[in-house]
């Protein structure tokens, strides 16, 4: 299986970092506005324009497999592909995650972020937080020669004992010149198992977890994937490359401390 997996040179590389370098960035624009009374297909229209106008780029979700915004937003209960909407406002209190890809120049950077809307629960703060955590841990064991067993288990070891779950249908994957590749980057697993990684890989981390039961469930849209007992979710996710000590991690926002991180 891992042979099929694309090895990046120095020039796929340098180019994976623009494309990382602008979904960042989308989701530093789109900042400011992400709060109460603020809609959802306003951000996603925000977006759009930034992609297209300033960056020259192409909004990745937008026409994939039908899919009509460029951004997901996914609210509270909302795990995943939550749909841009005019008529939803953001009030206090909600929790969203904004997932936003970027292709440039035929290469994708893929990337998601949380956002707590005026105070916020202790609850939704602490299942934001251990979300982050668990991709920050996922990240940590990533270089040459671990195994993706070693990702799963390090975000268990940081979601479990917490009480949280991790969502099962959903997982992380790799990326390149097409957004999704091989291999399939489960956020769950057992050390020294799976796909062994190589220099050169480029995958996403992008662990889903619940505040109640990992199971979900689609809406009628055919995209919207909800938490089975309508409970909160909350998601984090970075593209990044292996490298023989650790990994680039291509997403990067500026305001994000990621010095723990071998590269």
């Amino acid at each position: 299986m891992s042979t099929a997996i694309p090895i990046l040179n120095h020039d796929d590389i340098e180019k994976m970092k623009v494309a990382g370098r602008l979904a960042a960035e989308v989701l530093e624009i789109l900042d400011p506005h992400v709060k109460a009374g603020v809609s959802t297909g306003f951000l996603d229209d925000l977006a759009y324009k930034h992609i297209t106008e300033v960056q020259n780029a192409i909004p990745a979700c937008l026409n994939y497999k039908g899919y009509p915004f460029t951004l997901c937003t996914s609210i509270n209960h909302v795990v995943c592909h939550g749909m841009p909407d005019h008529n939803r406002l953001l009030k206090d209190g909600d929790i969203i995650n904004i997932d936003v890809t970027v292709i440039k120049d035929g290469y994708y950077g893929d990337t998601s972020a949380m956002w707590i809307i005026g105070e916020g629960s202790v609850m939704a703060k602490r299942l934001c937080d251990t979300a982050q955590k668990a991709l920050y841990a996922g990240l940590k064991v990533v270089k040459n020669g671990a195994y993706l067993g070693d990702i799963g288990a390090a975000i268990q070891e940081v979601v479990e004992p917490e009480r949280f779950s991790i969502v099962r249908e959903f997982c992380g994957h790799g990326i390149g010149k097409t957004f999704h590749a091989e291999p399939q980057v489960l956020h769950y697993g057992k050390k020294g198992t799976g796909v062994q990684l190589k220099t050169g890989m480029a995958l996403t981390i992008e662990p889903m977890i619940n505040q109640g039961v990992w199971q979900t469930k689609i809406m009628k849209d055919g995209w919207t994937a909800i938490t089975k007992d309508r409970k909160l979710s909350a998601q984090w996710e970075h593209t990044l490359i292996v490298t023989d000590n650790g990994c680039i991690v291509t997403t990067k926002r500026p305001n994000e401390d990621l010095s723990f991180l071998s590269t």
